[in-house]
Parts: C-alpha cells; structure tokens; sequence
C-alpha cells in the first residue's frame, strides 16, 4: 500500500517535488522522495529524456526546476535588456559606464545560456540520442546559433547585439516550459488525488484494544477500526457497527451509502457518522482503488489516433523548420546580410518550435481521463473513448442495466370490496417471513407505501402454488394462477392485461374469494428514461437485448420510448445479436453489466460495463462505469464528443500557426519593413503554446454528472 501514499505538496504545479510522470509511475517510491531536480528513471539533474514528439519530452523534468530557472533567468535578463544599446536608444535613456562595462551584457547572457539553456540543449542530446529530432533540437539550435552571433558582434566581427534578444529568448522559453509543464501536472493530477486518499497509518484491532500501524503491515484478516470521519484504509467487510460512508470519490455518487455488519467498504472512502470494524479483504495492489489507479495511469499513456496524427505532423513540422532556416540563412547571407540571416535563422527555429503541436493531444487527454475518473467514468481504451463519438446505436442489457434485476410491485388491483392497502396488508404478512425474491418485493412495497403488517399465523408453503396463513383471524393465501385454479376461482379482470405485458401476477384470496392481485416486474431504473431521451437528443438510435419474452421486451421498450428490441436472446447469443445490430455499418456500443456480457461487450464498437461498482477488472469493457446509472452513458460520449473537439481546435491552431509564422520569421514581409525581432518570435512561440493549454484546460467545465432521481415514496394511509 506504501506505493501510493502522497508524501509532499498536494497542489500539482506549485510543490518543489511535483514530477511529471516519465518512465516510472508518479506514485513510486522513486518519484515521491527524489529532489526536484532529479529526473525519474535515474536520468541527469536536467536531461530532456526527449523521445520525440509522440513522447513524454519532459519526463523527469519537475515544475519547481524550471520555475526556479525562469526566475532567475528572469533577474539576469533585466540588466541585459537595459544595458543593451539598442534598448537604450529606442527608450531615449543612457546606462553609466564604467571600465569593462561592455562585456556586462556578454557575461550575464553567457550565463542566461548555460544556466536556463542548458536544460534545452541536455534534451536536444537526448532526442539526437535516440535518432528522433524535435522541438528541444529546435531550440537548441535558435539559442546556439543567437549565441555565437551575439560573441561575434561583441567580439567585432559582426555589426550586431542581441544579447538582450538571446537572454529574452531563453527566459521566455523557461516560462513556456514551466507553464506547460504545470498544466500537464495539473491534468494528471487524478493520480495523486487517488493516491491521497489512503492514510498513512490504520488502527488494528489487539487482544488488548487497538494499535497504530503503517499500511504496509496489514495483512488479509486484520480487524481494523474505522473512527466517524476516518478514511477506510484497506478493502474489508464491515464486522461491527453500522455507519454512512461517502463513497463519492470512487464511484462519483454524492449520497452516503449505509454499511452495517456483511457489507463491503473499499479503501478511501469516508465513514460518517459511526464506527466500524472492518475485517481487511485486499491490501496494497489488489485494493480496487490501486485497480482505478492503474486503469486511469494506463487511459493517460495508452495510444490515440489523433496522437499518432500529431506525432506525424510534429515529426514533419521539425524538417520543414530545419529546411526553412537554411533557405533563411543562404537567401540572406547571399543577399549581403549575414547579421540579420543569423537572427531570422534563429527566429525561424524557435518560432517553428513543435512545442504547441506536440502538446495538443497528450493534454486534452490528460484532462479527460481525470474528468471521467472524478466522474465515475473509468477509460480502459482510449480508442474506445474516441469511437464513442460517432457512435449511432446504444444497445442496453435489460437486466441489471435499463432495469434492477429484482422484481418490484408495478400494480395492486382489487375485486371492488377492498382497497389496495387491505391487499397489500394482508399480502405483506404471509409473506413477511419469505425470502422468496417475489415475496420481498411485496413486503417492501408495503413498507415503502407506510402500511404495517400484521403478524401471521399458521403459515403453510404451498410447492408450486404459493403460501397460506391466518392474519387478522381471515384465511388468506396467495399464489399464482395454479393456485387459482386448483381454488376453482376466476382472476379479477386487471390481470389479464398484466399477464400480456408479461408481468408475474399474484392473486390474493381471503376467506375463499379472490379479493385483489398484485403484478410484479423487474423494477425498471428510474433514470432509464431519462438516459434513452438524453440519447435521442444525441441523434442515437436505443435499443435492446434480452433473454425475456417478446411481450416483456414491448412493455419495457414502450414505457422507455426505445427503438429496437431483440427478446428471448439466450447468453451465449448475445454477440450474434449485436452483429446484426451492426449491419450496414452501423457503429454500435453494447452497455452490460459485464457478468455474462463479455462476448457483446468485446464485439460491439464500444464495450460499455455499467454498474461494476469497484470492480474495475471487466476485461471485455473499453469503458467502465462505476455506477449503475444508465444516464452515465450519456456522459462518456459526451466526454468523447467534447475531447475530439478539443484535440481538433487544438491541432488547427497549432498548424496554422506554424503555416503563418514561419515565412513570416523568415523575413517574408521585409519588403513592407516588417522584420520579427527574434524576443517576439519566442513569445509568439509561447504564446502558442499557452492558448492550447488554455483550451484544453476549458474541458474542466464539462457537466457529465447527473442529479440523482428521487422517487417519492406513496402517502401513508390516512
């Protein structure tokens, strides 16, 4: 469990040990207790451990370092500016002079070079290392080739001085990085959040009371306690007392959830409001929080199309600027103006940068991975994730998913005599002592509805038929239609519809006359209704699989405005069923609770397991919902839709970008007496790259949770 405890600041971005994730996971021992410096993977203080525009080109880069070299890259960059000559001229103000003051600008870009440039040039060796030039060679090569130009004008070979651009040059590259690099710790920020959420030490039940313990001692069968407020430290089942547990960061759902003695906790949630004994089921790597973990660290790595588009571009984009920059400088060097061919040649290299390219995708990612895991909406593929967009059939398991897999009253009917509450009354207490699924579902219908049972007597199992017993000095028995008719009674005239819209009926005999019957169905999720018209506005088609008859397949489609049905599919057919769902190339996604729906789920477009609570292991899945709220299907392709718009608009600008600047760079409007000052392209540069971070950042406004439906409970009898 050790391996994910949070040591260290909590806000992403701002802590001295805030690491971005590189070839090691962010909760690792390694990555938790190394200096801010240090690079994850063993790697030198400030190696780029570039692996091309497709990779993490700042593995083992922390926040803190490049914050603390932008800063003081910053300082020694202030007087550089001010004792530059042309600064001085254009602003009408003279700097005092003093021997040797001449080569104050040389000394202090010098050190702006080594000191805020080395970090590009560590990761310029490491992309040439591994044969995949890209936008830390870029900048290497504007900072070397400004470099060398600013020595040879101090040094009187060239009539030029910009060792105030060179030094503005690096300190804003410094600021791009650190802001970059504090949004993409920020958007992976879901794994410390989760790994926050454990605490450090539990209190293990003794012989003598309790003790203090690290969680890395727990073992399965420890008995700990749980204090009102505490943090539940490892995956158990509750032994002794009873208490509210807000499970909220697991699932997503805000209401507390009542645990007594047999139930379930998982690590990380809160108990509320009582006390617990917990015997612990699962420590360490098989907690589910530790499997959420793992599926929201592989969602975030995993490939994407539109990455692989931008890694291709990124790629190209990095050739283009190395071949515009040598066109730059041969055509002006030729035109008799090498000076000013040096300075476009590094303006065109830094400009050209595929620095906002390359963060186009992995950000929006980022970002909406931890959205749907705050969300209850898990990512296992990110390729399913981008299917579900053009997505145009939703096909639902009826069972355990549109419904919840219990049966519930859907209606009481009575001969004329009595009223619903008698029937209910006396139905309620024969069956009161039943665990008899139908016999539940009637007792708590009661309940639900105010009414008290009274207490039977003499109660008989009537196989096959139903049970009789005595209440109120009455004979009451109750039982399906062969209980009738061995009765010799005929059923009151509600059932025979029921019994077309396939309900299981129960007919009430009191005294020997049929005095009411209850319907009973698999109680249908009063948030199905809602998720099918959230899926119409959508543009979707609804459909439905199950193994019930033709007749129950109707009346739950009709109820919920669904499309197409396919009933009386046997498991094992389900896959078949949803092939012909996909005929005429229709993209489909299949919505199970993934217990015997592997093979659908694995053949629709979009696997989609519903309900799986902290079982995050549903292989056949892409996605996963914690929650078993059909509407959260609504939210993961709205996720999909919101996440491609984003990775779009960012693609579009980070090209376009590049298509307008770079000639612009090169000198191209020199005619007009236009010419780029090589500080402007750097903030051009960075600037690009802060627009695309902003808007991905605009996907945390994205809404997927739903308000809970509250259904009222009946007005209890006057």
């Amino acid at each position: 469990m050790n391996e994910h405890r949070h040591h260290g600041p909590a806000e992403p971005g701002t802590g001295a040990e805030t690491m971005v994730p590189g070839a090691h996971p962010a909760s690792s021992d390694h990555a938790r207790t190394a200096p801010a410096d240090q690079v994850a993977g063993g790697h030198g203080a400030d190696h780029g451990a570039s692996h091309g525009p497709g990779h993490d080109r700042h593995a083992g880069h922390s926040v803190a370092m490049f914050r603390d070299k932008f800063w003081l890259s910053l300082a020694l960059t202030v007087p550089v500016v001010l004792l530059s000559t042309d600064i001085q001229e254009w602003f009408g103000y003279t700097v005092p002079t003093f021997p040797g003051s001449e080569y104050l600008p040389a000394i202090l870009g010098t050190v702006v070079f080594l000191y805020g440039g080395f970090v590009f040039i560590r990761g310029a060796q490491g992309e040439l290392t591994d044969r995949q030039p890209g936008m830390m060679t870029l900048i290497t090569l504007a900072i070397v080739v400004a470099f060398v130009t600013s020595w040879a004008g101090t040094l009187g070979l060239f009539d030029v001085e910009i060792w105030w651009e060179l030094a503005t040059l690096i300190t804003i590259m410094l600021l791009g990085h650190w802001l970059e690099m504090r949004s993409i710790a920020q958007a992976r920020g879901a794994l410390a959040a989760l790994a926050e959420l454990l605490p450090d030490t539990a209190e293990r039940v003794t012989g003598d009371g309790t003790e203090t313990v690290h969680l890395e001692a727990l073992a399965v069968g420890d008995v700990l306690l749980v204090r009102p407020g505490a943090r539940v430290p490892a995956d158990g089942e509750v032994v002794e007392g009873e208490a509210d547990v807000d499970e909220s960061m697991i699932t997503g759902e805000s209401k507390t959830v009542s645990k007594s003695p047999g139930d379930r906790v998982v690590a990380g949630t809160v108990a509320t409001g009582g006390s617990l004994r917990v015997r612990v089921l699962a420590v360490g790597e098989e907690t589910a929080l530790s499997g959420i973990m793992r599926l929201v660290e592989a969602a975030q790595a995993s490939a994407s199309r539109a990455q692989a588009l931008a890694d291709r571009a990124a790629a190209i984009l990095f050739y283009v600027a190395l071949a515009s920059g040598v066109v730059t400088l041969v055509f002006w060097w030729l035109r008799d103006d090498p000076e000013g061919a040096l300075v476009r040649t590094a303006t065109v290299l830094v400009i050209a940068c595929p620095h906002a390219l390359g963060l186009a995708i992995p950000l929006v990612i980022a970002i909406s991975t931890s959205i749907g895991a705050r969300n209850g909406l898990l990512v296992k593929n990110r390729i399913a994730l981008e299917r579900a967009r053009e997505l145009q059939v939703v096909i639902f398991d009826k069972t355990g998913t549109l419904t919840r897999g219990r049966p519930a009253v859907a209606a009481v009917a009575t001969d004329g005599a009595g009223d619903e509450v008698d029937v209910l009354r006396l139905a309620a207490a024969v069956e009161a002592d039943s665990e008899h699924p139908l016999a539940r579902a009637i007792v708590e219908e009661a309940k639900r509805r105010g009414i008290d049972a009274p207490d039977a007597t003499e109660f008989e199992s009537l196989a096959g038929r139903g049970a009789r017993a005595r209440v109120d000095r009455h004979s009451v028995a109750i039982g399906g239609p062969r209980l009738l008719a061995d009765s010799g009674l005929e059923p009151i005239g509600e059932t025979e519809a029921w019994a077309r819209e396939g309900k299981t009926v129960l007919h009430v005999i009191v005294d020997g006359r049929v005095a009411g019957a209850i319907a009973l169905e698999d109680e249908i999720r009063p948030e199905s209704r809602a998720a099918v018209l959230e899926l119409h506005a959508l543009g979707l088609k609804v459909a439905m699989i199950t193994g019930d008859s033709q007749a129950v397949a109707d009346s739950v489609a009709r109820r919920l405005g669904i499309d197409e049905v396919a009933a009386q599919v046997l498991p094992a057919d389900k896959a078949a069923a949803v092939e012909r769902f996909q005929g005429g190339g229709r993209k489909v996604a299949m919505v199970g609770d993934g217990v015997n729906d592997a093979p659908a789920l694995a053949t629709a477009d979009v696997g989609i397991a519903i309900g799986a609570g902290t079982d995050v292991a549903v292989e056949s899945a892409g996605i996963v919902l914690v929650r078993s709220d059909p509407r959260d299907v609504v939210g993961a392709i709205e996720l999909s839709r919101a996440t491609y718009r984003k990775m779009v608009q960012n693609l579009v600008w980070a090209t376009g970008y590049n298509l307008v600047a770079i000639p612009v760079a090169a000198g191209a409007l020199m005619p007009w007496g236009i010419d780029l000052p090589m500080a402007v392209g750097a903030i051009a540069m960075s600037a690009s790259t802060i627009i695309v971070a902003t808007n991905a950042q605009l996907l945390r406004g994205l809404r997927l949770r739903r308000e809970p439906i509250v259904v009222e409970p009946a007005a209890a009898p006057a």
